[in-house]
């Protein structure tokens, strides 16, 4: 079963529909956005996360921005609201690029580029063709218009999205064999993305053509990510899944059970450098230990050219309590001091290949970075 983390409902004046993440997964509940505020805190609180569907939702929200608006509005006033919901969503989580380039290529889409200056400005060849966005910015009067060709190019980024991640699947299940033993972290999944997931993506082709192989889910403290949403995913999909604390994964590599470390990314420098969840770094170091295979696979939204090295990816601090909490138990002494990065950065010299749509980038550095993105 591949769930729809992501679904618009309805037409321009529809809602956005989103899996609560939070409560999976004990309950199945979806949570509908009807407005900015909603989304941004679903987006802040983790109902919604994952790069690529965090891209996608926020997409989304700019649709939502714009109906709140009086059809009698200007246009000035119309894309000074829209300019104003980008620049809000856009607060809500600092690392995931697929954020700021799913708001950036909206904004290109409704508004003349002088009016903005971009967060990230993604290559040419990742917005959508003219045709399927429908009028040119210039061309764009009325309130009503504005609303299509903004919810237009939500949906085009949600299609591309699918059909990103079915690619990424059919470029990286060659890298499962049958009897392996492949190790994850966190959740790159369909519930992270619009389509079948980043990172699970080469799973499920690989057992969609009948390859017998067992996956070790890292826990992913401390939301646990990977025991409670990677676990519900692949046990749904009926392969073999096995969950294990985060502290166990080299004992398992030493013992020769871990044939390949595969992980999603929600941000890659033009050199490689990639930031994800939070462990995946000390993953990198034990896979180059125990000689085992280390894969990011990500679409090219995920790349962000602008920056030279991970040296230069913010990563996003979060609450306190986060770890010294569990299940709403304290579990550590109250005041002391906390340490939560939400990612870290894993160097690209330990990544054996990144996986994405376009191809599979071994040996990952700038250039060969460029050659596999077109430019």
């Amino acid at each position: 079963m591949i769930v729809e983390a992501v679904k618009w409902i309805g037409d321009i004046d529809g809602c956005l529909e989103l899996i609560d993440q939070r409560r999976l997964p004990a309950e199945f509940v979806k949570l509908q956005c009807r407005d900015v505020e909603t989304l941004f805190e679903a987006i802040k609180t983790l109902a919604v996360r994952g790069a690529p569907a965090i891209g996608v939702s926020a997409a989304y929200g700019l649709v939502l921005a714009l109906q709140k608006l009086d059809t009698n509005d200007s246009m000035e006033k119309s894309l000074e609201a829209l300019k104003r919901a980008r620049e809000y969503l856009a607060s809500s989580r600092p690392t995931a690029v697929n954020l700021f380039w799913a708001l950036d290529r909206v904004w290109r889409a409704a508004s003349p580029e002088s009016q903005f200056e971009p967060a990230v400005k993604p290559p040419a060849k990742y917005l959508a063709p003219r045709s399927t966005r429908g009028p040119a910015a210039s061309s764009v009067e009325t309130l009503q218009q504005l609303r299509e060709v903004v919810l237009r190019e939500a949906n085009a980024i949600y299609h591309q999205d699918v059909d990103m991640c079915r690619r990424i699947g059919q470029n990286g299940e060659k890298f499962i064999k049958d009897g392996a033993g492949i190790l994850t972290h966190c959740n790159a999944g369909a519930l992270a993305t619009a389509g079948q997931g980043t990172a699970l993506s080469p799973m499920f082709e690989a057992h969609k053509k009948g390859k017998k192989f067992k996956v070790y889910v890292d826990e992913t403290r401390p939301l646990l990510q990977g025991a409670r949403l990677t676990a519900w995913e692949l046990k749904q999909a009926g392969i073999d899944v096995t969950v294990i604390c985060d502290n166990m994964a080299g004992w398992l590599m030493k013992q020769g059970k871990i044939n390949a470390v595969i992980t999603g990314a929600d941000r890659i420098a033009a050199n490689g450098d990639t930031a994800n969840k939070i462990g995946t770094y000390s993953l990198s170091i034990l896979a180059r230990e125990h000689g085992v295979p280390f894969y990011i696979a990500a679409p090219s939204s995920t790349f962000d050219l602008n920056i030279k090295s991970g040296a230069e990816i913010p990563i996003e601090q979060r609450s306190a309590e986060e770890v010294i909490t569990f299940a709403g138990i304290q579990t550590a002494p109250a005041g002391v001091n906390v340490y939560n990065p939400a990612f870290d950065v894993t160097d690209a010299r330990e990544i054996t290949a990144i996986i994405t749509e376009n191809g599979v980038i071994e040996n990952p550095n700038t250039d060969n970075i460029l050659k596999c993105l077109g430019h």
